[in-house]
């Protein structure tokens, strides 16, 4: 069955059409378009007239110049495929082997498991953040059928005709402005109605808290000065982060304490207790998820993107951007989605109040900037289509049952968690347990980003992907941010980033040094967004730290020079590249797994003892024959048209 090929299921327009022109997405003009290179961290190329890059025969030559022939059947490549093969069995080998019943330490997580499905194999259930959605799958399954459907239903009754904003098949003509506004009105009706319903559900009486922080945010951006929107947005929002976090949600009992304190009842007795005010009654009924302020950091994320959006729109000139730029609002490039002004009257509440609460990317994303959610929501992208929808779920479920079979035979997050004896570990399986930890975190948020991103495909919104390559096909820290939590770097990209300078304006040192001072910027704010704990504050900085060393290579090593020495490049850049894979390991250790001190308990097992030392040198030996595959990878898809940056 060809639907089903493994190439067709595992290649990039499965995953994303924004990596390459898929061959689901159908020009305006008829036929299908060429592949394209795009950056995942930048808004798409501008597309000429038959929605193709333009790119000119020098450019072109250039291209075709930097690919380099296919060195999978070297020698050379043979003795990594040897390397590679026997690393990799030997690695979950040891994961394994310190999860069996009969290891020592065995006893002291135990507890932490929970009884599994996979016979005589007990899972290792305990991440919490994991667990909350993994003990809810069959709920969220529901969900995800439920409300589709009943958009649908509601459309159906709808007396406006739904189909008429459709996105135009070949020949076809296009949707008129009136037709594609009553598709954004309708389905902004449903979107607003359903997340009241969604909010209601999931925070109880804590909803109005939610929409009375909406409100503010709202009221703030259309009342001031166009010149004081951006400060007030950032020091309203960060605000907002500190003082969720601070005041633990503004628990109705605090606000009770505080507006009537009369109301408690008075204690006769030493003995008694005071009857409860009417903030703990509308405490106790908190919905599902009652810490709903660990939750709002991601909807913070989309008050700023309309605050920014709404200012930025102050300043086109008069008429449409899309008369001037002759664009088809059908069939609009991603760039231009996010980067062409909604209409001034698309800035109201109900529209605002919609997008921030859009309930399948409510609870973690991926993020949609409020332009392009507006975008989506008057046209159907072309990228949506039944059978790529289809192939995307498979890889969820692909995906899940990878993590599962994991949880079930690794047990590295338990270990990790019971405050285990180090030294009862060898060198090699002390890596392991860090390795597959990050692994498992890797895991633990592409399956919820996943889920939700599926839920808005079968809804008609396309968000991009968040994670675009496996964790361990990635050997540059620059790169790796690119690619991990993808709409976010955009996000950061588009609203900090850019804001900041970017990558320097000033010419040599004291522009990579702006740069430098940039990323140290924006890693500072991702801390703080994330959590606000001194770990994650030091992940920060040791993430801008550890991209230093790639920055001053790039820098003193520049590629351009070492035309006539490609493969002694290649060879450094995997030098340079094993020294990346373990600064990268060792910040995400530290901010998401086992702390500072864990990490350095790690590292002194590794490196404590000469079998340590010797164990990391051959560890360094198989980073360098995976280095080199991964670069012949990025080559691979070079030569087919794809270029990620990432």
């Amino acid at each position: 069955m060809t639907f089903l090929d493994p190439k067709r299921l595992f290649s990039k327009d499965v995953l994303d059409t924004r990596f390459t022109k898929s061959s689901w997405v159908q020009s305006a003009a008829g036929g299908l378009p060429k592949p394209t290179q795009i950056d995942p961290a930048k808004p798409l190329p501008v597309l000429d007239n038959h929605n193709e890059p333009s790119r000119s025969p020098s450019t072109q030559a250039k291209g075709r110049d930097d690919i380099q022939h296919s060195r999978w059947a070297t020698a050379e490549f043979l003795v990594y495929y040897i390397v590679v093969g026997i690393a990799v069995p030997l690695m979950f080998k040891s994961a394994y082997d310190v999860s069996k019943p009969s290891h020592p330490s065995y006893s002291k997580y135990e507890h932490l498991l929970s009884p599994g499905w996979i016979p005589g194999r007990k899972v290792d259930n305990s991440d919490q953040q994991y667990s909350g959605f993994r003990d809810n799958i069959p709920y969220m399954f529901l969900l995800l059928v439920f409300h589709p459907m009943l958009r649908r239903v509601y459309e159906h009754i709808s007396s406006v005709d739904h189909t008429a904003a459709s996105p135009p098949q070949k020949n076809s003509p296009v949707p008129s402005d009136s037709s594609a506004d009553a598709r954004l009105s309708r389905r902004v009706r449903f979107d607003a109605g359903f997340a009241c319903l969604y909010l209601s559900a999931l925070h109880g009486t804590s909803a109005s808290k939610v929409v009375a922080i909406l409100y503010i945010n709202f009221y703030l951006v259309t009342r001031l000065p166009k010149s004081y929107i951006p400060p007030a947005t950032w020091i309203f929002n960060v605000g907002i982060l500190f003082a969720n976090e601070l005041c633990k949600g503004y628990p109705y009992a605090g606000i009770a304490n505080v507006v009537s304190p009369r109301s408690l009842a008075s204690v006769t007795s030493p003995g008694e207790v005071p009857a409860q005010n009417w903030g703990t009654y509308l405490d106790s009924y908190s919905g599902l998820l009652p810490r709903w302020e660990i939750l709002f950091n991601i909807t913070v994320l989309r008050l700023i993107s309309f605050n920014l959006d709404y200012c930025w729109s102050l300043n086109r000139p008069g008429g449409s951007p899309l008369e001037k730029k002759q664009l088809n609002p059908s069939d609009l490039s991603e760039r231009d989605r996010v980067d062409l002004p909604a209409k001034t009257e698309d800035y109201s509440f109900r529209n605002y109040f919609a997008y921030v609460l859009y309930s399948p990317l409510y609870l973690a994303g991926p993020i949609v900037t409020f332009n392009e959610y507006i975008s989506q929501q008057r046209y159907t992208p072309r990228s949506i289509s039944r059978d790529r929808t289809f192939l995307y779920g498979i890889r969820f479920l692909i995906s899940l049952l990878t993590m599962e079979v994991m949880l079930h035979f690794l047990y590295v997050v338990a270990i990790s968690k019971s405050q285990p004896t180090w030294e009862i570990y060898t060198p090699f399986q002390l890596s392991m347990l860090g390795y597959f930890n990050l692994h498992i975190i890797w895991l633990k948020l592409l399956l919820p980003w996943r889920f939700f991103r599926l839920w808005a495909l079968l809804d008609g919104i396309d968000p991009p992907e968040n994670m675009v390559r496996c964790m361990s096909d990635n050997y540059s820290a620059l790169a790796f941010w690119r690619g991990w939590h993808r709409s976010f770097n955009r996000w950061i990209v588009r609203y900090i980033y850019i804001p900041l300078g970017g990558s320097g304006s000033s010419p040599g040192s004291w522009g990579k040094a702006q740069a430098v001072f940039n990323m140290l910027v924006v890693f500072t704010f991702v801390a703080l967004w994330h959590d606000i704990q001194l770990k994650l504050l030091i992940w920060g900085w040791l993430i801008t730290l550890f991209i230093l060393p790639e920055v001053l290579a790039g820098y003193m090593f520049p590629k351009g020079r070492w035309h006539k020495h490609k493969e002694a490049y290649r060879l450094i850049c995997g030098l340079g590249a094993v020294g990346n894979i373990l600064m990268m390991m060792a910040a995400n250790l530290v901010g998401f797994a086992v702390g500072l001190d864990g990490l350095t308990d790690l590292v002194r097992g590794i490196v404590g003892s000469y079998s340590g030392l010797v164990f990391l040198a051959a560890a360094c030996g198989a980073l360098f024959a995976a280095a080199q595959i991964m670069f012949e990878l990025r080559e691979h898809e070079l030569r087919h048209g794809i270029k990620l940056k990432c």
